[in-house]
């Protein structure tokens, strides 16, 4: 079954996708005499209950005995989830860590494999499919990241690894918008990422359930995996390519790490983090080394205003956006200041 949130009259609408058309979700179950709610929020703070019973409309959908005239293409998609309760992304992929970290001539670091990490991001600052909008510091050197992400159906607190899929409602292509000069600058006080990623992660298009994915599914003593291809492509061309089966550390252990000692929530999300060869940052890298091996001379590539992005993955479509400058911006990058050094600095 896919998920989506779509606008309305100014509204926002949880429906079901079913050969390009969308159901709404709370009208189709109205037809059943089934109460649901109108909103992606409700429905998954809804948990095992509501999935149980949007499972009901779909089958009646698949049936035929529920009609649209909703067509995909005349609707504004929004995020599946366009208000996360909380938004965490992970380190999950050891070939893009490994190899951005060759890249700039420092060795692997071994606490990777040691423990899955992540760290908390704009859960405000979230977008579907369409234009982001984007200031002029976020244009020095603004990167995409391809990845995948779940949302949490139910909540849950010290979730042993293998229970946690048990928690996923579905999955969804994530694209985790990156401003590198802003990154760089502000994690040499190690602190950050923030700035360098707060103004933007795109998510969708559509929420995909985990029953929908058995095909791909790839059993492990730390949880699933899924066989899918994961893709970019900039301005047309494909740039990226690589497969979600890779994750070095699988969402159960994620969430596992997440929930120690902490409560998720319905309606939670939580990254992939980069899949190999899944941003600029990376393939900028290899491909100044390959092109000094030759004796080349290589100029990095970034996004720049009115580019377009397409991140696909196998199952879960196509997420598509078209990065536009903000018309009114100022920049934020270092100046120098005269510090008192009578000041106390603290965290």
């Amino acid at each position: 079954m896919k998920l989506v949130t779509y606008q309305k009259s100014g509204e926002q609408r949880t429906g079901i996708l079913y050969n390009d058309l969308i159901f709404d979700l709370q009208n189709s179950a109205r037809k059943l005499k089934i109460k649901l709610p109108s909103t992606m929020k409700e429905f998954l703070e809804g948990e095992t209950a509501s999935m149980n019973l949007a499972k009901k409309v779909f089958n009646e959908i698949k049936k035929g005995n529920i009609k649209s005239d909703l067509k995909l293409k005349s609707v504004k998609l929004l995020s599946p989830v366009p208000n996360p309760t909380s938004m965490r992304d992970g380190y999950a992929f050891r070939q893009h860590v490994e190899t951005a970290r060759r890249n700039r001539g420092v060795p692997m670091i071994p606490e990777f494999d040691q423990y899955p990490v992540f760290y908390f991001t704009n859960h405000n600052a979230v977008f579907g499919e369409g234009i982001i909008e984007v200031e002029d510091d976020h244009l020095q050197q603004l990167d995409f990241e391809l990845e995948c992400a779940i949302v949490i159906g139910k909540k849950g607190k010290n979730i042993p690894a293998e229970k946690a899929d048990n928690y996923i409602a579905g999955y969804m292509i994530m694209n985790d918008w990156s401003a590198r000069v802003l990154q760089m600058e502000e994690m040499k006080l190690n602190l950050g990422p923030a700035k360098g990623k707060d103004f933007a992660t795109s998510l969708g298009p559509w929420l995909v359930t985990v029953d929908e994915l058995k095909p791909y599914k790839i059993s492990t003593p730390y949880g699933n995996k899924y066989d899918l291809r994961m893709i970019a492509r900039h301005n047309g061309k494909q740039i990226s390519d690589g497969n979600l089966k890779d994750m070095n550390w699988t969402f159960a252990e994620l969430i596992e790490r997440a929930t120690y000692g902490v409560t998720l929530y319905p309606g939670d999300v939580i990254g992939s983090g980069t899949v190999g060869t899944g941003c600029y940052l990376e393939l900028n890298g290899t491909w100044a080394l390959e092109a000094k091996s030759k004796g080349e001379t290589f100029i990095p590539i970034w996004l720049q205003d009115g580019d377009e992005m397409e991140l696909e993955i196998t199952g879960l479509g196509v997420l598509r956006n078209k990065i536009r400058k903000s018309k009114v911006s100022r920049s934020i990058l270092a100046k120098k200041k005269q510090i008192n050094s009578n000041t106390d600095l603290t965290d």
